[in-house]
Parts: C-alpha cells; sequence; structure tokens
C-alpha cells in the first residue's frame, strides 16, 4: 500500500493550498480516508476523514468551514482544499486509511488508521 501526498508548499495567511493524495495497492473504494497533520514539537492532530463513499465527512473544529475533503474512486485520489490558511494551520500534512468495510464510523483518530503516507510540508507566513 502506497499513499502519496503532495501539494504542500507555502503560503500567505489567508490563502489557499490543495493537497492530494494518490493511493495504491488498495481497494480505495473500500477504505476510510483521513488527514492528520503534525506541527514542530506537537503531536499528529486529525484534521478531516471521508467515509469510502464520500458520503460522510468530518472535520476538526479548527478547520471546519474552512477546509474541505473530498475523494474520486474512480482515481483513487484524496485531495483537501484549505482556505483562509492560518500560521496556526503549519504543519506537515498525512493521509492516512483504514477499511470500511467493518465499520460505518469515519474514525477521527491516528490509532484507528492502518495505512499512511509520507507527509506533505505547509508552511503558512504571517
Amino acid at each position: 500500500v502506497q499513499l502519496q501526498a503532495s501539494g504542500g508548499g507555502l503560503v500567505q495567511a489567508g490563502g489557499s493550498l490543495r493537497l492530494s493524495c494518490a493511493a495504491s495497492g488498495l481497494g480505495f473504494s473500500n477504505y476510510n480516508m483521513g488527514w492528520f497533520r503534525q506541527a514542530p514539537g506537537k503531536e499528529r492532530e486529525f484534521v478531516a476523514a471521508i467515509s469510502r463513499g464520500g458520503g460522510d465527512t468530518r472535520y476538526a473544529d479548527s478547520v471546519k468551514g474552512r477546509f474541505t475533503t473530498s475523494r474520486d474512486n474512480a482515481k483513487n485520489t484524496l485531495t483537501l482544499q484549505m482556505s483562509s490558511l492560518k500560521p496556526e494551520d503549519t504543519a506537515v500534512y498525512y493521509c492516512a486509511a483504514v477499511s470500511g468495510l467493518y465499520s460505518a464510523v469515519v474514525p477521527t483518530t491516528t490509532a484507528r488508521y492502518k495505512y499512511w503516507g509520507q507527509g506533505t510540508l505547509v508552511t503558512v507566513s504571517s
């Protein structure tokens, strides 16, 4: 299984970025997908998640209304659209996957996810 996150970079506060996660080696449409981030010196935290069919999404309170996650099961791709970015959004962003065949609940904790990508760095300048 490979999860390849991309799209990170340097952006000014108030700007936007679009992250992508390309998945291979798994039946993508059977997996719930999540986004997490880890800032320097902090623990990895939940950002957003989406059910295997795309009909259920969850967001951390800190990003609600600013971030949107979506997926294209035909292209095995997960996306995180980030807008109104703030300096506190600076972190390495990771995509993660866990089978959705045995639970209808979309996980929002790191421990529930089985596969992880390598991360992409997002830096928001003030």
